[in-house]
């Protein structure tokens, strides 16, 4: 028993040495004041807002990762989020009645501002980033709530570091909001609706992860002179609450559905639907219809091979699932060119990306050797230092050639150097002239030429 005691003793110990969030917490005044600073949006910080839209907007227009990820470092979003988890965990009504309109004006202006670029923008193309924030899956959800987590921790610590952040672009508040925008331009409502509903889970879930992280690290609540509008306040925090969470919760729930859904009938078509002498071309997953679509090429399976993995679906909880098998691509209703030709093209792009690469480098790789051998590495620099050192110095010629040992039948590589002067120079100066060039080719195997 005193075994037992001793090392649950020492395992407490352990946890608390090392995972301790107090140990380096920040004066809680000092965290309080910086993200109530962060809720107001005014002035520089609602522009600051317009611009990191715009240059969200214009890198999904064009696909770039890199622009999208600097938007989000610029964007002060994530304010009058946690500013609303913030107020809820210290029972603070009038900063969640400021972080609220903040989070409606931000909100509002980053819709619009995103609105009006894909109105006047000539590229009109959906690219696979804008596609990517339409559609939240249960993974958006994780990723905000456990960034919301990291990014209150490290505001509540005296070593913050690149965790907040890092914290803005995990969360990804700013690109569903553009994506918003773009489904407005184009009258797109299921994008608007889908970019919309991310964003939204998004923010309720980096509220609830600063809510979390206010109590366990247990910040002083607010506290009333007035015990009756104590409770009052209680009650209006807690009917907000409710009204933010349920829907928050019920679209989570559906999410959490879709995505298994999603992996039972990936790992069906995987598992089941692989045959020796066919290639799946394309597939087509529909939660909302129950329904998965797939078109198959090569050798015709037949039918009653098809039904018996239909018998077998009930194994992956899809049994009120519709599966229809399509054979060859004659039949057009079977098969979605548009989604054919996006796969053939992105395959093309990437293995031309690819070969593209490959073929730089090996022309940068010959372009460097036809210099070392033509003799291009002779620069005025060179010239003019030559000069400075040996006046007799006409011309010089360097170029690089290959050495054939006979006897050994072993190739190696030789710089030659050919220097014209006015007279005969020195063997002093031959010497010094040799080192200069060994020192300038970065080469110990130089023939020095005196014309």
């Amino acid at each position: 028993m005193k075994t037992e005691n001793k090392r649950n003793f020492l395992i407490r110990r352990f946890l608390k040495e090392y995972l301790d969030l107090r140990r380096s917490k920040e004066d809680e005044q000092v965290t309080v004041e910086y993200i109530r600073n962060g809720v107001e949006f005014k002035g520089t910080n609602l522009w600051i807002l317009i611009f990191a839209t715009l240059i969200a907007s214009l890198g999904l227009n064009v696909n770039s990762t890199a622009v999208i990820i600097g938007a989000m470092l610029i964007s002060p979003l994530m304010g009058p989020t946690m500013g609303i988890g913030l107020s809820i965990g210290l029972n603070d009504f009038e900063l969640m009645k400021r972080s609220l309109k903040s989070y409606a004006v931000t909100t509002l202006f980053s819709v619009v501002a995103a609105t009006l670029y894909f109105l006047f923008t000539p590229l009109d193309e959906v690219q696979s980033e804008l596609l990517a924030r339409t559609s939240p899956t249960i993974y958006d959800v994780l990723i905000a709530l456990i960034g919301g987590l990291a990014g209150i921790v490290a505001l509540a610590t005296k070593e913050k570091g690149n965790v907040i952040p890092g914290a803005a672009i995990a969360t990804a508040l700013m690109p569903p909001l553009c994506t918003a925008g773009f489904g407005l331009a184009t009258g797109n409502l299921l994008y608007f609706l889908g970019a919309f509903y991310l964003y939204f889970i998004n923010s309720v879930f980096i509220s609830l992860a600063t809510y979390i992280g206010v109590r366990v690290m247990h910040f002083e609540r607010k506290q009333f002179v007035d015990k009756e509008r104590e409770r009052m306040v209680k009650r209006y925090i807690v009917w907000i609450t409710i009204a933010t969470m349920c829907p928050a919760v019920y679209l989570t729930y559906n999410i959490v559905r879709e995505t298994l859904y999603q992996t039972s009938a990936n790992r069906f078509i995987t598992q089941e639907l692989q045959f020796p002498d066919s290639q799946i071309l394309n597939r087509d997953i529909s939660y909302d219809k129950h329904e998965i679509r797939v078109v198959l090429v090569g050798k015709e399976i037949p039918e009653s091979q098809i039904a018996e993995a239909r018998s077998r679906m009930g194994e992956y909880n899809l049994d009120e699932t519709k599966l229809v098998v399509f054979q060859g691509v004659g039949n057009s209703s079977a098969v979605d060119i548009s989604n054919i030709k996006s796969m053939v093209m992105e395959d093309f792009y990437h293995n031309s990306e690819r070969q593209l690469t490959v073929q730089k480098a090996e022309l940068d790789s010959l372009r460097q050797a036809l210099n070392d051998f033509s003799g291009s590495q002779v620069n005025m620099r060179m010239g003019q230092e030559m000069k400075v050192l040996f006046p007799m110095v006409k011309t010089i010629s360097i170029s690089k050639s290959l050495q054939l040992e006979v006897d050994s039948v072993r190739m190696d590589t030789v710089t030659f150097a050919i220097i014209g002067c006015t007279h005969e120079p020195s063997k002093q100066e031959k010497d010094k002239m040799f080192n200069w060039l060994k020192a300038r080719t970065g080469t110990s195997k130089v023939h020095l030429i005196v014309e």
